[in-house]
Parts: structure tokens; C-alpha cells; sequence
């Protein structure tokens, strides 16, 4: 997939353990750690809404796009 996440990244820079932003969420940990690890299919605005407010970040500090070679070479040519 060529969306990123880097809630890593922004928890690092925020210094808070996962567990922090699991009880600040109420969300389970095993929730966290599918976003986390870029599993997830999907994340309600809610949600992001509350990591953001939680980190103190935005959006795009979060999710990132990255371009998929093969996609694009293939939507180029088709």
C-alpha cells in the first residue's frame, strides 16, 4: 500500500508510550498496534481526530503518501 504511517514517529517525538495514547484513545492496544504497523484498511476521522489532538500534530504527520513504482508504471501504460 502506499500510505505510511508514521505514528512511531510522532509518538518518539512526543516522548508518550503507546500505552499513554492507548488510554487517552480508549482504544485497545492491539487497535494501536494495527495502525501502528500500517495494517489497517481504514481509520475513522474520529479517531485520527483524537491522535491529533493526543500528539499535538496534524494529519499529514501521521499519514504519508508514497508513491508505488509498479502502480505507476502500470496506470502509465494501461
Amino acid at each position: 500500500m502506499a500510505i505510511i504511517v508514521n505514528l512511531d514517529v510522532m509518538l518518539a517525538k512526543r516522548k508518550m508510550k503507546s500505552k499513554e495514547l492507548v488510554g487517552i484513545l480508549g482504544i485497545t492496544p492491539a487497535n494501536l498496534s494495527i495502525l501502528k504497523t500500517g495494517k489497517a484498511k481504514a481509520i475513522r476521522f474520529n479517531t485520527l481526530d483524537a491522535i491529533c489532538e493526543a500528539l499535538e500534530c496534524e494529519p499529514g504527520d501521521i499519514l504519508e503518501y508514497k508513491r508505488n513504482e509498479k502502480t505507476t508504471h502500470n496506470t502509465l501504460h494501461n
